[in-house]
This record gives C-alpha cells, sequence and structure tokens, in this order.
C-alpha cells in the first residue's frame, strides 16, 4: 500500500522540497499551501495539493476531512512544518503579535495533530513529525516572537512523544538551523503590521534589522538548502526506529551541544559573539 503523507507550508523552501522528494519517491504526498493559488500551482506541478492554514480552524478540518476521503480514513505520516516570523525586539511585540503568531506556529501544528491522531489510531501507527528550528533549543536577538513559538513547540512535542509511546505513533521533531527559504522576505508583512520601530527606545538599533529584511544580503554562515531538511525526513519517516530528534546544520548540532555543557552566562556571551 502507498504510503501517505500530509505536509503543510509548501507553496516554497523546506515543504516545497520535501513534497518534490517524498513524491520522487513513492510517498503520496497531500502538499498544503495557505493559498489557494499557490496550490493551484502544486497540482500543476503534478502534486495534490489544497488550501490548510493553520490559523483557521475550518480550513484544518476541512483539510483532514479531504485526506480522509481521498484515503478511505488513512493517513500514515504529518509533517508539521509551516510557520512564519515576526522580527523584532521583546520589549516592542505587542499582545496582537504574539497572539497572531501563537495561532500559526503553535496552536494551528496542535490542532490539525490532534486531528490525525484518531486516524492513525484506527490504523495502529503513524508518523508525527514537527518542524522546530535551532531557535527552539537557544535564544537569539530580534527573534523573540519565533523562539517563543518553537520553545513552546519542543515541549508540547516531547510531552506527546512520551504519552504516544505504545499506540505505535511515532512522535519527532527536527531541527533545522539556517536554511535557504523566504522566511525573511514573508516576515516584512509581519514586522510592519506590528512592530513601531521608529518609536522605540531601539529605533536606532533597527537599522541591521531592516537592512537584512529589505536588502537580503549574503547567506547566513552555515547555511543549507532545504533538501538538507528533507533527507532527515526522510529519515524519520522511513528508519524502523526513529530518533526523537534530528538536527540539520553545524550551527544546530554546535547549539544543542553547547546549551548542555555551557552555563546560562556564558551561553548568552557566546550567541552574542555570533
Amino acid at each position: 500500500m502507498q504510503r501517505t503523507i500530509l505536509i503543510t507550508g509548501c507553496s516554497s523552501g523546506i515543504g516545497y522540497d520535501a513534497a518534490k522528494g517524498l513524491a520522487a519517491r513513492g510517498w503520496r504526498v497531500f502538499a498544503t499551501c495557505r493559498q489557494e493559488a499557490d496550490c493551484a500551482r502544486l497540482r500543476g506541478e503534478g502534486l495534490e495539493s489544497f488550501v490548510l492554514d493553520y490559523a483557521d480552524e475550518a480550513s484544518i478540518a476541512a483539510a483532514v476531512a479531504e485526506v480522509g476521503a481521498r484515503t478511505g480514513g488513512r493517513l500514515d505520516a504529518l509533517y508539521n512544518n509551516g510557520a512564519f516570523a515576526c522580527p523584532g525586539a521583546v520589549e516592542d511585540l505587542p499582545r496582537g503579535a504574539l497572539r497572531a503568531i501563537f495561532e500559526t506556529n503553535l496552536f494551528g501544528y496542535h490542532d490539525l495533530t490532534r486531528q490525525v491522531i484518531p486516524l492513525m489510531r484506527a490504523q495502529g501507527g503513524g508518523r508525527i513529525i514537527n518542524c522546530s528550528s535551532v531557535l527552539g533549543l537557544v535564544a537569539l536577538k530580534w527573534r523573540g516572537a519565533y523562539v517563543a513559538t518553537k520553545f513552546a513547540m519542543e515541549g508540547l512535542t516531547d510531552v506527546l512523544r512520551i504519552e504516544m509511546a505504545g499506540t505505535g505513533i511515532k512522535v519527532i521533531l527536527i531541527e533545522p538551523g539556517p536554511i535557504t527559504s523566504s522566511i525573511r522576505a514573508n516576515a516584512i508583512p509581519h514586522f510592519e503590521r506590528w512592530i513601531d520601530w521608529e518609536n522605540s527606545a531601539r529605533a536606532e538599533e533597527y537599522a541591521s534589522l531592516r537592512g537584512r529584511l529589505y536588502n537580503g544580503g549574503a547567506p547566513d554562515t552555515w547555511e543549507l538548502p532545504a533538501s538538507a531538511v528533507t533527507a532527515k525526513l526522510i529519515k524519520a519517516l522511513e528508519h524502523p526506529n526513529p530518533k526523537p530528534r534530528y538536527y540539520v546544520t553545524v550551527p544546530t548540532h554546535l547549539m544543542g551541544f553547547l546549551r548542555r555543557i555551557l552555563p546560562v552566562r556564558l551561553l548568552d556571551w557566546v550567541i552574542a559573539k555570533g
């Protein structure tokens, strides 16, 4: 029987590469996007694609129902991947900004996961894979909103993994670091909506952040293509006894190690030095 997987955030970057890579390996991929125009493009490329918007509860329920209708109620794997960033200093983040980013980056993951677990229980197993980040391990300046969602998601995923023991459902975290994607460009509307940087006590410090947002610039140190994440995803999906966590980039391996051995103040110093 052909294995099935639902992937979110497939319009570009990590999700798009995962969808194409797994389809090439024989998986039946349901490649979802937030916008119908992106879904239409993916259908034109031969993928099964329909809308799933993490911030819309009805959209999540409709997507799960669509999967069930197409497979007769079967789903072998879920890859929670879609997310966005809202850069800015923590003191400049209004409540609404945090509410919006948590709706997508955490609550949406949780809602979708809860709705696919009954399918996996009925078939005796499955895999739930959540895409975290090196920023789910350590904090980095200007990224407070995103860091908060990833730290929370790591904790929720750890508990779910423990609770699913013995059910046949494996729960796994993939933790990329710098990956080539459009997340920086996609963060601009959120920055412009929520961050009143001109009236911030840190207004002058925002110059470097705004430069990176609007001018792009060189790739991050140790940046890898999205295919590096897909390679780890394949291991998480196809290994008979997958690891609880898969680190992807050098910074993720390094920060995971340093977090375990360094005192907090020394780790803060290392991160500040870049």
